[in-house]
């Protein structure tokens, strides 16, 4: 099987070579959205091919782009709108079942563009030459450029890994040009025989992940001090946005982008611990698509409920999920996705689930049941590790692994949560609880 990773290489250009590479990137941000503009005012249009036929004379007049270009934009665009639509679609969903009340914005006017990130197309838009050099197209022509990278990913290149598009991208406060290459590893398929072992990831705030295994071995990934940082940017962000003056645009710039970076680090950080601990495993993650929607908030216009409601999702849990998933890959293991239905609030020892489990929704869970106690965030662990678990039995049974649950069919979902129902805890291989 193949995975993808992308390769960050940094181009080394001349004053002449950054000239025309940021002329060609603001002519292709532009172009972007002259074609958005065109789709929103042609009701909304996403068909690539139908956008590309009524632009691409336009695109190559005005903003002069090459012709591979000039194709790209249409198909950029397109995609935008489709994944727009899906969104308004869900929403008119969710809406009509009650899940939610708020209908979704977001083609209420045309996308805009504000990146200037450019879409090149390998032995199109740009090739690689011999002793690390690049060739890349401009508005002027193509200029060869020296780049450096991370050593693994510069090999991996120059041993002639599978090269898909890439990405010009600008670093505005160092000034300095990226190329985003994605690289498409070949990987050995896995099988039951090579996925032993069985681990559940629980991703929360206070914890950002929790792991277990079905010997009884668990990990904290605290959030404890980088929560609060990533809080506090964005508390001085939304003051300064508010406050509005010239030297507050300029304190916005200077800390653009920090608290994304950090977020970002962090799980880069965290996803690295997981996989290293878990080789040649099968890694359950949950299935935390439209949680958003799924989950329901609490209703007041006090400050402590707008705190509760701003930091409920605060965190980019799906970029963790992602980075885990593609680690593990290179690592020999693989991670699929299990639901997500009450993993923290139901027993892993008897089975009884309720929220009363959970004392006012604390770190602290207590079976009313059967007194069961133990850290909230590690009973949810257990709860996926034994999902995984079960989905591994059924991979060796059948010889199919579903690495998504489909939560389309409401009748398959069901049945797997009454399976899932059934699963228990052996307290034989449980540690003593510790909180």
């Amino acid at each position: 099987m193949q995975t993808v990773v992308t390769a960050k290489l940094k181009l080394n250009t001349t004053p002449e070579q950054f000239k025309a590479l940021r002329t060609t990137q603001l002519a292709y941000r532009d172009s972007l959205n002259y074609v958005s503009q065109y789709a929103f005012a042609h009701g909304k249009m996403s068909n690539a091919v139908r956008l590309q036929d009524a632009t691409y004379e336009e695109i190559r007049l005005r903003f002069h782009l090459p012709s591979q270009m000039a194709c790209s934009v249409p198909r950029q665009v397109g995609a935008s709108y489709k994944t727009l639509w899906t969104k308004v679609k869900n929403n008119a969903v969710h809406r009509k079942e009650g899940k939610t009340k708020k209908r979704y914005k977001g083609l209420d006017k045309a996308p805009k563009f504000i990146s200037p990130t450019l879409t090149y197309q390998y032995k199109k838009d740009y090739t690689f030459k011999k002793e690390q050099q690049v060739s890349i197209l401009t508005l002027e022509g193509r200029v060869i450029v020296p780049y450096t990278g991370y050593n693994k990913h510069v090999a991996l290149i120059q041993r002639g890994a599978e090269i898909g598009a890439s990405k010009l991208w600008y670093d505005k406060p160092k000034k300095q040009f990226y190329l985003l290459v994605s690289l498409a590893i070949e990987t050995a398929d896995p099988t039951p025989e090579t996925h032993k072992q069985v681990a559940g990831v629980d991703v929360g705030m206070r914890y950002l992940a929790v792991t277990a295994t079905m010997q009884g071995d668990c990990t904290f990934h605290s959030g404890k001090q980088i929560v609060p940082k990533a809080n506090h940017y964005a508390r001085l962000r939304k003051r300064l946005q508010k406050k509005g003056t010239r030297s507050a645009t300029r304190r916005l710039v200077a800390i653009s982008g920090r608290e994304r970076r950090l977020k970002q680090n962090t799980n880069h950080v965290v996803s690295k611990r997981i996989v290293l601990q878990h080789p040649q495993s099968l890694i359950g993650l949950e299935h935390l698509t439209d949680i958003r929607e799924r989950t329901k908030r609490r209703k007041g216009k006090n400050a402590k409920q707008r705190k509760a409601n701003r930091t409920f999702s605060k965190w980019s849990f799906a970029e963790l999920h992602s980075m885990i998933a593609y680690k593990a890959l290179l690592h020999r293991s693989m991670a699929i996705k299990v639901d997500a239905n009450s993993t923290s609030q139901a027993c892993p020892k008897c089975g009884h689930t309720c929220k009363e489990n959970r004392p006012n929704k604390g770190l602290l869970f207590v079976c009313q049941n059967c007194q069961y106690t133990l850290h909230a965030d590690l009973v949810g662990a257990r709860n996926i590790a034994m999902r995984t678990l079960l989905l591994r039995q059924d991979w060796i049974g059948t010889g199919l692994l579903s690495v998504r649950p489909d939560v389309s069919d409401d009748e398959a979902k069901a049945a797997r949560l009454k399976r899932y129902a059934g699963l228990r805890w052996s307290s034989d291989t449980t540690p003593s609880p510790r909180l």
